[in-house]
């Protein structure tokens, strides 16, 4: 009988999956990574970890790490040279919630599902009480102060008109470790990701519940959320059509 495959643990999924060289042609095959080996990079050249770490990381194996990274490694090198289009998609892995230890293990752990930190900041796209549902469009953020897993402050900030991108600078500057929102953009996503602010998408409702939620590790949210639409009507909600 067959010895089942351990699954390998990853925080959450890549905001983006797909990866095209601008002047490949459009029938050159594919380089597939798994999301496990996706991870050994995440972990150890973006977050700094070492091989035990990823491996403790992961729940796998220091050996494990050592193949999956060097497959990976691998196949990035071929995407470089034969100008290859590169797709993460995958494997034999599970996502870990929101309370488990590991999340809690990151040297730089802006990326894990949840930071339990004494001290750090919740931003929220905002309309009148509920999660507004189109993050490019947003016209406010409400933000909570969060002191010892409690909201100690809450305010409703203005985005000043800007939208898509240039939300994620205003989120940067004041100092939001954590957003809430509807449907977003894989663009902002890139931002929000780059500015070391973690995402929760595809949430519905109060803004003050799903705060709540969040602090109690029992929040909904779409890992793979997407919104990619854009010159929405009025009423337009990116949580209910499609656009995860």
């Amino acid at each position: 009988m067959a010895r089942p495959v351990k699954k390998k643990k990853i925080c959450s999924l890549p905001a983006i999956q797909e990866f095209v060289p601008g002047n490949t042609p459009k029938d050159m095959p594919a380089i597939l990574m798994p999301l496990e080996e996706y991870e050994t990079i995440r972990l150890m050249d973006y977050n700094g970890l070492n091989q035990q770490e990823c491996s403790k990381q992961m729940n796998v194996a220091r050996t494990t790490v050592q193949a999956l990274y060097a497959a990976a490694r691998k196949r990035m090198a071929a995407c470089l040279v034969e100008g290859r289009p590169l797709k993460i998609i995958g494997g034999e892995y599970e996502i870990c919630h929101d309370n488990e230890p590991c999340c809690n293990s990151h040297r730089n752990n802006n990326h894990c599902p949840f930071r339990k930190e004494k001290f750090m900041k919740i931003a929220v796209t905002y309309s009148n009480g509920e999660i507004f549902q189109h993050f490019g469009k947003t016209s406010e953020f409400k933000v909570y102060d969060i002191e010892d897993n409690k909201v100690v402050k809450s305010e409703v900030i203005s985005t000043n008109g800007q939208g898509h991108g240039a939300l994620a600078g205003i989120l940067q500057q004041e100092n939001i470790d954590i957003l809430i929102c509807g449907g977003i953009g894989g663009g902002a996503q890139n931002a929000l990701a780059y500015a070391g602010i973690k995402l929760y998408g595809g949430v519905q409702g109060n803004a003050d519940v799903a705060v709540e939620a969040l602090l109690a590790g029992k929040l909904s949210y779409d890992p793979a959320v997407r919104c990619d639409h854009h010159g929405h009507g009025e009423g337009h909600t990116c949580g209910d059509h499609g656009c995860h």
